[in-house]
This record gives C-alpha cells, sequence and structure tokens, in this order.
C-alpha cells in the first residue's frame, strides 16, 4: 500500500455491495468536512460596511429634517437659586437615576451597572449555541425549572423591594417565552419566538427593562420624584 495515495477505493466483485473509499490525511494536512446545509458567506466589506455606511447616512438626514422641522423642548436657562423640582438627569440617565427611586446609590449607581456589564459579557459564552437552536429546542423540562426559578427569585425579590417597575416586565416577558414552550407551532408567532435562543431572551429582558425603566422617568416621575401622569405635571 502507497502511503502517499490520497484516497484508496476497494471495489468489490459483488455488484450488490457498496464500495467503500478510504481517506488517507497526510501529516500537517488539516481535514475539512463540507457542512450539509453550509449558509452562504459574503465578505464584510463591501456587503456590510456598504449598508451600514447608508443606514448612517439615512439616520443623519432623517435627524437633520427632524432638527430643522420641529425645534427641541428646551427649557429656560439654569438658574443655581431655583432647583427644578424634579432634577432629572438626561434621558440616557434616566433608567439608572430611576433605580436610585428603589436601591440604595452604590446598588443603584455601581453595582447594577457593573453587574449587568459582567453578564453582557459572559453570558454569551456560558452556552455555545453553534446550532442557534430555539430555548426549547433541546432539554425542554431543565429549561422549564431553571428559568421558572430564575424568574420566580427575581420577581419575589423586585416585589419585596417594592421595585414592580422591573417584577412586571419580567412577569410578562417570562409569559411570552412559555408561548413556544405550550405550543408545537412552527409558523407564525409561535414558530418565531421558538426560534429565539436563550442568549436572544436575555438581550431582550435587559433592553425591556431599561426602556420601561427610561420611559417611567421621562413621564411618570413628578415633584418630589412621586408617580405622576404626564397631563398632570407635563412631561419632563
Amino acid at each position: 500500500m502507497n502511503h502517499d495515495t490520497n484516497f484508496l477505493v476497494e471495489a468489490s466483485a459483488d455488484p450488490k455491495v457498496v464500495p467503500k473509499r478510504l481517506a488517507f490525511v497526510k501529516k500537517n494536512v488539516a481535514a475539512r468536512v463540507e457542512w450539509p446545509h453550509a449558509e452562504e458567506l459574503v465578505m464584510s466589506f463591501p456587503h456590510l460596511v456598504v449598508r451600514e455606511v447608508i443606514s448612517f447616512q439615512a439616520v443623519a438626514i432623517i435627524l437633520a429634517i427632524l432638527s430643522l422641522l420641529i425645534n427641541a423642548p428646551l427649557e429656560d436657562v439654569a438658574n443655581p437659586e431655583h432647583t427644578p423640582n424634579p432634577a432629572k438627569a438626561p434621558w440616557y440617565f434616566l433608567g439608572l437615576q430611576e433605580l436610585l427611586h428603589y436601591f440604595p446609590p452604590v446598588v443603584a449607581g455601581v453595582l447594577i451597572p457593573t453587574l449587568v456589564v459582567i453578564a453582557l459579557i459572559v453570558i454569551p459564552y456560558v452556552e455555545i449555541n453553534i446550532k442557534r437552536e430555539g430555548l426549547w429546542k433541546t432539554n425542554r423540562r431543565r429549561s422549564f425549572i431553571v428559568l421558572t426559578a430564575s424568574t420566580a427569585a427575581i420577581a419575589l425579590a423586585m416585589v419585596a423591594l417594592h421595585c414592580l417597575a422591573i417584577a412586571i416586565p419580567t412577569l410578562l416577558l417570562y409569559g411570552t417565552t412559555l408561548i413556544p414552550y405550550f405550543s408545537d407551532k412552527e409558523s407564525g408567532l409561535a414558530g418565531w419566538l421558538g426560534r429565539k435562543s436563550l442568549a436572544e431572551w436575555i438581550m431582550t429582558w435587559f433592553v425591556t427593562l431599561a426602556a420601561t425603566l427610561t420611559g417611567i422617568g421621562i413621564l411618570f416621575r413628578g415633584p418630589g420624584w412621586s408617580w405622576s401622569w404626564p397631563w398632570v405635571h407635563g412631561v419632563y
């Protein structure tokens, strides 16, 4: 047998016997296996970069048009002798400022943001989902138990701290994740939700909480940082 031969085909005299193919891989040669359902790959440039540039220009044009047509709701010149009530941070910090209403400053301003950033970095590497399977595709029972226990612990802790702004969106999102669990449909809303992985659900939870806290801070915080309807004391 010649070891330099790449492929060796053994054919049998019996036509019913399927010939076997033996592959000999030389040293320092990597074997490549074609995936049966390989995704089409494209280069980042120009396919992705061009789309990003077009999107950036479109957003810049829209913002420029809006700035010409709509005046920004600016307040009066700052007066050091009169502090506005309530004193609100810019909108992108209102989510963190809203947490100060429920937690001590060290927890709301340092501990929670640090844990969120660490979680967003670490969570994608906890369980590598190469196939990008949905949350309920494998280990349905274990996933249900872990998800239910985690949601219950977070919700109970938030209710104990009177932080309904986190407890209610968490329970609503948990109910949404159960739609594909109790439905076997592969199409429609249930099918679309069933294809979402655990990482996507966690990211959705983070974004939902941030949007909820920011919205409450903008619309529903009145004088003395009390709950107030927008049409009573105005917006922001």
